[in-house]
């Protein structure tokens, strides 16, 4: 019988370290320098995660839609991290070019693929 209390007691010690452990490791990341709260401070390091890629989507997105000789409705923006991809048709070769490079002004676009393609409208030739 006392062995078996001794077994539980040295089973729920080891537990109870091992919480004990882990929840000061993720107190530590939580306080470290360069978490979350830096980067949304300003720091120079870029935001991450979905709603970091959705604002710069929109952002993006915003900046092609701003130049008025560009149709943005067929016009893809996916950011991830930083790196934007896009996609879809523009109505003019030059077109293509010119939204990469708007793309790329947005502050936090850290590089841009381009899979813009040209569709002339219908009846042209």
């Amino acid at each position: 019988m006392k062995s078996m209390t001794t077994f539980r007691l040295a089973v729920g010690a080891v537990v109870v370290a091992t919480s004990m452990t882990a929840w000061s490791q993720i107190s530590e990341t939580a306080s470290a320098p360069g978490s979350s709260t830096m980067a949304a401070s300003g720091s120079a390091a870029p935001a991450t995660g979905r709603k970091a890629n959705r604002a710069l989507r929109r952002q993006v997105y915003n900046a092609i839609a701003k130049n008025k000789e560009i149709s943005a409705g067929n016009i893809s923006v996916i950011a991830k991290d930083g790196a934007v991809t896009l996609s879809g048709t523009v109505t003019d070769a030059s077109q293509v070019g010119k939204v990469a490079e708007i793309a790329k002004g947005v502050p936090g676009v850290t590089s841009v693929t381009n899979k813009l393609t040209v569709q002339k409208p219908f009846g042209g030739m």
